[in-house]
């Protein structure tokens, strides 16, 4: 039998072979600021464990060279990742001196790098088996649930990441509170109020152009910038209008990162539901007023289920728009996971840095597998033909 290379495969082991023999694989610091002295997998890790995870990089990239079968390289890269993640936990206890409550061991390049072979690998597999709806959410609780396990069972508590959560747990959750209140706060006052502005625009045309074009403005303005805008307006509502102050309203904090967020979240609202109620079929109207159904009947009953799926792209697009962007509100006192991440870039400590960026950046991946699988799971059949 003639085996077959796979171009991307070629990419992935090079990415993969980089990772183990080239850069580092795990960051050792005698205290939370020192320099830090890079390991080698050799190096960060008991041999037993050494041999074993080299044993698993060199199968994992014989594995993607080879046109294999898409499950085998989808478990194969299932396996690795999981292998490297308990790695990692056993790195940080091997470097970490006995009684020792300041040293600190971080994941270094390698690690990241090998990471995001098998996450190319992974993503490659699926794309290729193509998988329901259902079974991608599976594997998200699977992955997910595979985090929480190894959390709570310790094989992580040597890291510096964890560390930092450690001393840090209460606020930590505050802060995702707050995170997670922006967020879907906006985008529930966004979808409350776009959707009907959708709706106005689609039956007024005149109407249509300049709210889009006022919109489109608005998503225009930096971040940062629009926080700063925000500030005097807000704080003059809260100095001169009575009970303002008393609900949160004012110019730095909460208010100003809801009401930017809120902004930022109209455009995608406002635009992909007159996009969907623009593709609803005309025959679907004409029949439905052929039967003597009104106006409010037919945007109901008619236009809006149809439009639905275009609408909840909108709704994805603005929620993982919102995790990311909410991260930002730290700024101006808004609270988040960015409190960690601007705490950390003023310490010069990348764990505490990554403390608020990896619950960010798993949040938006969550987000949208599952708002991508919904999409899917309410698309017609004939919008999925079209679409594909």
């Amino acid at each position: 039998m003639q085996l077959r290379v796979d171009k991307l495969g070629v990419i992935i082991a090079a990415l993969a072979a980089y990772g183990a023999l080239l850069a580092p694989f795990a960051t050792f610091r005698a205290n939370r600021i020192v320099a830090g002295e890079a390991r080698s997998i050799s190096e960060a890790l008991p041999p037993a464990w050494a041999a074993i995870i080299l044993f698993l990089i060199i199968t994992t990239a014989g594995i993607a060279i080879l046109k294999t079968p898409s499950r085998l390289r989808l478990g194969t890269a299932f396996a690795m990742i999981a292998a490297l993640a308990l790695g990692i936990g056993a790195a940080a206890a091997h470097l970490t001196p006995p009684e020792n409550t300041y040293a600190r061991v971080s994941p270094a390049s390698g690690f990241w790098i090998l990471l995001f072979a098998l996450g190319l690998l992974a993503a490659d597999a699926l794309t290729r088996l193509r998988p329901s709806p259902l079974v991608r959410v599976l594997f998200l609780s699977a992955v997910l649930g595979f985090i929480a396990a190894v959390l709570t069972s310790g094989t992580w508590d040597g890291l510096s990441l964890l560390k930092e959560y450690a001393s840090r747990a209460d606020t930590f959750w505050a802060e995702a509170g707050k995170h997670l209140m922006l967020a879907l706060g906006s985008l529930a006052a966004a979808t409350a109020v776009g959707i009907p502005l959708g709706v106005l625009c689609h039956r007024v045309a005149r109407l249509r152009d300049g709210l889009l074009g006022v919109l489109n403005a608005i998503q225009t303005i930096p971040s940062i910038a629009l926080f700063g805008i925000l500030i005097a307006p807000l704080g003059w509502i809260a100095i001169h209008v009575p009970g303002a102050a008393a609900i949160g309203i004012r110019g730095i904090g909460t208010a100003p990162a809801f009401v930017a967020l809120f902004l930022y979240s109209l455009l995608p609202v406002v635009a992909n539901t007159v996009v969907g109620l623009a593709g609803v079929p005309r025959e679907a109207n004409d029949a439905a007023r052929g039967i003597g159904m009104t106006d409010f009947q037919r945007l109901i009953g008619i236009e809006f289920p149809l439009a639905f799926p275009v609408i909840l792209t909108g709704i994805r697009i603005v929620l993982v728009q919102n995790i990311g962007l909410a991260t930002i509100a730290a700024l101006i006192g808004g609270g988040g996971f960015g409190v960690f991440v601007f705490q950390g870039v003023g310490q010069t400590a990348m764990d505490l840095v990554l403390l608020g960026a990896v619950p960010t950046v798993l949040l938006a991946f969550t987000a949208a597998i599952v708002l991508d699988a919904l999409i899917e799971t309410v698309t017609p059949n004939r919008n999925r033909v079209q679409s594909a």
